[in-house]
């Protein structure tokens, strides 16, 4: 009989929670996340897919007094980040099996994440986030702009990203915009989308050099 080994939801990071939790740079990724936040109305809540234990993404927008729901499929991740942030909703799932989709949400942000998994399984998150946004809601995620395979350094597992072209079409299947993308100080890009509001319209911003 040949054993069926179980999909690892996690992309590996059950195993290298530890190795990632010491890697993970506190800095890298925050100052952009807070640049984007300032758009949402203070107190809105926010939906961090893959949030990890929590530093520096949802650290950041707890900080700056956002409601901030946390979503990891890695238990010790998880674990991690409930006891950081004790007041923040948290659910130890694959991100997208999420119980958080059935809500509304002012923004959602999915850094270092959406490369990790399938590509099947990204069109699905890009579906449920647009179902979950409320009008005018903003959804920041990271992903290199170019279409590139290649092994994630902790796990030695396969990522992808679609790229950019690839990216605005599923996006824009699903009622969303790309409003602008962005490259941080540690070389991660960044695509800001927006769903429209009832009227149709969206808050443009400045197109940065890359």
């Amino acid at each position: 009989m040949v054993r069926t080994i179980p999909h690892d939801k996690s992309s590996g990071y059950k195993e290298a929670a530890e190795s990632f939790m010491s890697a993970r740079n506190r800095r890298i990724g925050a100052a952009t996340v807070q640049e984007w936040s300032q758009a949402l109305a203070p107190r809105s809540s926010i939906l961090d897919l893959g949030c990890g234990h929590g530093v520096p993404i949802s650290q950041a927008l707890i900080e700056e007094g956002f409601t901030v729901y946390g979503v990891d499929a890695s238990t010790k991740l998880i674990a991690a980040f409930r006891k950081r942030f004790p007041n923040a909703p948290a659910e130890c799932s694959a991100v997208e099996d999420s119980e958080f989709f059935r809500r509304a949400f002012d923004g959602v942000v999915a850094w270092g994440l959406m490369f990790l998994l399938p590509t099947d399984v990204q069109s699905i998150v890009i579906h449920k986030v647009a179902r979950a946004l409320s009008p005018g809601g903003r959804f920041l995620f990271t992903s290199p702009q170019e279409p590139v395979t290649w092994r994630d350094a902790l796990t030695g597992r396969e990522s992808k990203s679609l790229g950019a072209q690839r990216y605005q079409q599923i996006l824009s299947a699903e009622g969303l915009v790309v409003v602008c993308e962005r490259v941080d100080e540690g070389g991660n890009h960044y695509y800001f989308v927006e769903r429209p509001r009832d009227n149709g319209s969206v808050s443009r911003r400045p197109e940065t050099a890359l």
